[in-house]
C-alpha cells in the first residue's frame, strides 16, 4: 500500500508548510500550505505516483522545522 499518514502536534496556532521531498532534494508534492490551529493533526500521502526509495517529509511551521525520513517501497 504506498499511502501513509503523516500525524504531527502544533503546540500554538501557525501557518504550516508540510513537504515531500525525494533523496534529490526536489520537491514533489505540498500537503499543508496554510494555516493551522493548535493540536494533533494528520495528512495522507498517496504515493502511488512516485517510485519506491527514500523520501523526506518537511515540516515548518515558520520558526521551527522538522524533517523526517521515509521508505516507499512497492
Amino acid at each position: 500500500n504506498p499511502a501513509t499518514k503523516i500525524r504531527y502536534q502544533l503546540p500554538t496556532a501557525a501557518n504550516v508548510t508540510l513537504d515531500i521531498y525525494n533523496i534529490m532534494g526536489q520537491k514533489v508534492e505540498t500537503l499543508v500550505n496554510g494555516h493551522q490551529d493548535a493540536g494533533y493533526h494528520s495528512v495522507s500521502w498517496d504515493a502511488s505516483g512516485y517510485s519506491s526509495g527514500v523520501y523526506f517529509a518537511k515540516l515548518s511551521n515558520g520558526a521551527e522545522t522538522a524533517t523526517q525520513k521515509m521508505m516507499l517501497v512497492k
